[in-house]
């Protein structure tokens, strides 16, 4: 008997660290170095700055085998500035990611908290903004298309990601304003689909943000999550890429529909442009963005690279009709790993825009505006994941 009951407590003891395998993972991302910039409110400047082409990250992420293919996962990530230790998202203390979820083997992925659009997560790895032969300072104009590397995350979400299916993945997304009485007021929702097998990836999305920047909803000024303030913004996105051997090409449209706008942020600076910026100009009424981006990268040897994007957009303003021209040119050095060295310029013209419009000024992302129409910036940095 005694036999019996002490083989039962250990097969059960057993039993349950099998069920309760788990894991946690300090990790992060530090991306330094050195921008000159032709013209920035009208004089040149040398910066040392982070995240010109990675955001600088830590973070914490963990899962829990519950069984039957069931686990309990979690992440909570801080973006900061490494040359002053200040938070990217100011006033957050993991503004970057901080959800918590369950994944299962056969039936998918669902989290809650403060996430990623689910269209970043699959159109945006297709794009060079969103890569690391190419990144932040590629972004398309005011980042205006969330393609970049993250830029804003989104409040009280809710999102659901299908397991890989011949290829095939769905993802979905719903967030709540939390506002009583006024459910629509700042809330988010979207869907994507990708498809990658063998050489070829194709990906497309939908965004729609409602009243962004507006209180503590899905997505807020207050830590300049938003990219601009308006009454609703939609995005729709396409996207593929073809690798050959050690050479990958891929196009990339968007459109962003903004309307009622009444600012942008400048993420240079971190501040609001809008009618109380006598520097950069005004942003009111509807605005229209079709971005079309052609990007390309070439591994000439296992650690050294090179890669390069253009993107055309054509706006719709206020009867104006501005459009701007965007390009990158970068060679990757990697000496480890988890370490590299880059060397990246960015280039960026606009023309046909209201002379009175933040519109008017070119703005490399990452960047504090130009007083003009053209602005050129060259970085050489050091990247390092741990």
């Amino acid at each position: 008997m005694k036999k019996s009951l002490l083989t039962a407590a250990l097969f059960g003891a057993v039993s349950m660290s099998a069920h309760a395998q788990s894991s946690v993972t300090l990790y992060g991302l530090i991306d330094a170095g050195l921008v000159y910039t032709n013209n920035q409110f009208g004089h040149s400047n040398w910066q040392e700055v982070s995240s010109s082409t990675q955001n600088t990250v830590f973070g914490l992420k963990g899962s829990e085998d519950l069984g039957g293919g069931l686990h309990a996962i979690f992440k909570l990530e801080q973006g900061f500035l490494l040359n002053n230790g200040a938070q990217a998202f100011s006033g957050d203390g993991f503004g970057s990611q901080a959800w918590v979820g369950l994944q299962s083997d056969p039936y998918g992925t669902l989290t809650f908290g403060r996430q990623f659009d689910v269209m970043n997560d699959l159109v945006g790895p297709l794009t060079a903004e969103s890569n690391t032969w190419g990144g932040n300072m590629a972004a398309h104009p005011f980042e205006n298309d969330n393609l970049a590397a993250n830029s804003v995350v989104i409040n009280n979400s809710v999102k659901y990601a299908s397991p890989t299916y011949h290829g095939v993945t769905f993802e979905t997304m719903y967030s709540f304003s939390n506002k009583a009485g006024n459910f629509a007021n700042n809330r988010s929702y979207g869907f994507g689909l990708s498809y990658a097998q063998g050489p070829v990836n194709l990906a497309a999305g939908y965004l729609q943000l409602n009243g962004a920047g507006n209180g503590g909803g899905a997505v807020t000024s207050g830590d300049t999550s938003a990219n601009f303030l308006a009454q609703r913004q939609r995005i729709w996105s396409l996207g593929g890429n073809y690798t050959y051997g050690p050479a990958t090409v891929g196009l990339v449209w968007s459109h962003t529909q903004i309307d009622n706008a009444s600012g942008v942020f400048s993420f240079g600076t971190g501040t609001y442009l809008g009618s109380d910026d006598a520097s950069a100009g005004t942003l009111a009424g509807s605005l229209r963005l079709d971005n079309y981006e052609v990007n390309a990268k070439y591994a000439l040897t296992p650690a050294l690279s090179v890669s390069g994007a253009y993107t055309y957009t054509h706006g719709a303003y206020n009867g104006s009709s501005p459009g701007w021209n965007t390009g990158m040119l970068q060679t990757d050095y990697a000496i480890s790993k988890r370490t590299d060295f880059y060397l990246e310029g960015v280039y960026q013209n606009v023309h046909g825009a209201p002379a009175d419009s933040v519109l008017s000024h070119a703005m490399i992302n990452t960047l504090s505006p130009s007083s003009s129409n053209t602005q050129v910036a060259v970085t050489v940095g050091m990247r390092h994941a741990f």
